[in-house]
């Protein structure tokens, strides 16, 4: 079957599922999206990798990679294989140089770890037939996805948004890389991801 390659477009949190979230997936040269319900915890693996933030304790998708460097494996892609009953499967394809082993994995494990080892992500036409959303021309002038902190409205979630990086620009930087190794360290990362935006700007 041939593969289809995909991007991760957003991460949001479910509207549907309670502290669950939506990783929504891209084909790389169509209009079709295939949004995945992840837990809190592997959506937060992928945020941080997706952002560039080092954790001050290796989380499991880092151990992962750590152990499969000491044993000199490596991650070839990332297949979103299977789809049953409404749960995606997916495979993490690996080698040591001389074969390759195809390891099953769940789609948000799978996806944090191909992050990491900066790899592609592929699924079958299969899925994207059955599970994937078309979007239309309305639509992709629309962002695909809106963070939602709260379960306010809209408007108010974009004043407190705005307002938080506004405080922020006040701040000394000396002072703001304090906080970013607070931030760092109660392991905060979205708070972190701002501030390190804020860092960035000045520099």
């Amino acid at each position: 079957m041939n593969k289809i390659k995909l991007e991760i477009l957003g991460l949001s949190s479910s509207q549907s599922q309670s502290g669950s979230f939506a990783l929504v997936l891209g084909e790389e040269t169509g209009n079709r999206r295939l949004p995945i319900i992840i837990g809190m915890f592997e959506a937060q693996a992928i945020a941080i990798e997706i952002e560039k933030i080092v954790p001050n304790r290796p989380m499991t998708h880092d151990l992962f990679r750590s152990f499969a460097s000491s044993f000199k494996f490596s991650v070839i892609e990332i297949i979103i294989s299977d789809l049953k009953e409404g749960v995606f499967y997916a495979k993490i394809v690996c080698t040591d140089g001389i074969k390759k082993v195809e390891i099953d994995a769940r789609p948000s494990d799978a996806i944090a770890i191909g992050l990491r080892f900066n790899v592609p992500i592929y699924t079958f036409e299969a899925i994207l037939s059955e599970a994937g959303i078309v979007l239309t021309d309305a639509s992709e002038d629309e962002p695909l996805i809106q963070k939602e902190e709260t379960k306010r409205p809209a408007s108010s979630r974009k004043s407190s948004s705005s307002s938080s990086m506004e405080q922020l620009k006040d701040i000394p930087y000396e002072q703001l890389k304090a906080m970013l190794d607070e931030a760092l360290e109660k392991e905060d990362y979205e708070r972190a991801a701002k501030i390190r935006d804020e860092l960035n700007r000045r520099n």
